[in-house]
C-alpha cells in the first residue's frame, strides 16, 4: 500500500475556493494547461519513493480532510531571494473528495498511513449533501 502525505489548506474556505486559488496559482506561473500543480514546502519527504508509488496528497481544509490529489513528483530548489532550499510537491489537478475526517492543526506536511486515509466519496455518498452536514455526522458516528 502507498504512503501519502497530509497538508493544511491555508485561508481556503471550501473545495470550491481550493480549485480557485490553485487555478490562480498555475496561471500566475505560467504553467502549462496539462501540467501538475505545484505545492511549495521547504522539507522534501525522505520517503518519495514510498508515497510515489500510488500516494497522494491529502488536504486538511478548516480543521477536517476534505480531499486528495495524486502525487507525481519531488523536485528540489533554491529560493533566488534568500538562498534556501524548498521542495516542490508534484500533484495531478484533479481534486478528489473524500469521507470528510476532523483532523487538529499542525505545521508543514506529515505523512498519512494508508490504513488512517479517509475513502474517496462517490455519487451518492456524502457528496450530495453539505460538507459542514456530512462532516457532523461522521463526527457523530452516523457515517
Amino acid at each position: 500500500m502507498a504512503l501519502h502525505l497530509i497538508k493544511l489548506a491555508v485561508g481556503v474556505d471550501d473545495l470550491a475556493h481550493m480549485k480557485k486559488l490553485q487555478a490562480a496559482r498555475r496561471k500566475q506561473r505560467h504553467q502549462s494547461p496539462r501540467s501538475p500543480h505545484w505545492v511549495y514546502t521547504r522539507n522534501t519527504p525522505r520517503r518519495a519513493e514510498e508515497l510515489l508509488d500510488g500516494g497522494s496528497l491529502y488536504w486538511v481544509v478548516r480543521g477536517v480532510i476534505r480531499c486528495r490529489q495524486e502525487l507525481v513528483g519531488f523536485e528540489e530548489d533554491i529560493d533566488r531571494e534568500d538562498g534556501k532550499k524548498y521542495c516542490k510537491i508534484k500533484v495531478k489537478r484533479p481534486l478528489i473528495q473524500t469521507a470528510p475526517r476532523a483532523c487538529k492543526a499542525f505545521q508543514g506536511w506529515r505523512y498519512l498511513e494508508p490504513e488512517r486515509a479517509p475513502p474517496d466519496l462517490s455519487s451518492g455518498d456524502t457528496a450530495d449533501m453539505p460538507a459542514e452536514m456530512a462532516a457532523e455526522l461522521k463526527r457523530l458516528g452516523l457515517l
